[in-house]
């Protein structure tokens, strides 16, 4: 039978549906992927993952340097989709742990990718609108 190169979104899904119930990727599984181009300096609001993950629902983040967790020599195929991770700048959030202000956090590819592009209105107040 032949393989692919790259994993396909089925297969993406069925990798993170494996992991443990009550993980991120697992909860990341039920997520449909909301932003399918490049997400390098998008504002996005990372998704709800449930009540049992920390919520992330109020934060708001800028993916700025990528970490890819494939070497070339270790490269196994399929090649995994989203199978990296960003720094991220917050800003916007009432998590209490991840405030604004040049707060720095690691994110997944996949959750980024899961999440909802955001943008400003500048208007009389300052504030986060849909990016559609």
């Amino acid at each position: 039978m032949f393989k692919t190169l790259f994993e396909d979104p089925a297969e993406e899904v069925a990798r993170l549906a494996a992991a443990p119930v009550g993980s991120t990727n697992h909860a990341l599984s039920q997520l449909p992927v909301n932003i399918l181009g490049p997400i390098q300096d998008l504002m996005i609001q990372l998704p709800d993952l449930g009540d049992d993950l920390p919520s992330f629902r109020a934060m708001v983040v800028v993916p700025y340097e990528s970490y890819s967790h494939s070497r070339g020599e270790d490269r196994v195929f399929p090649v995994k989709r989203h199978n990296s991770s960003w720094t991220c700048i917050v800003v916007a959030s009432s998590h209490p742990s991840y405030p604004v202000g040049g707060h720095r956090i690691i994110v997944p590819e996949a959750q980024l990718v899961r999440g909802t592009v955001r943008t400003f209105d500048v208007g009389s107040t300052l504030r986060l609108t849909d990016a559609s």
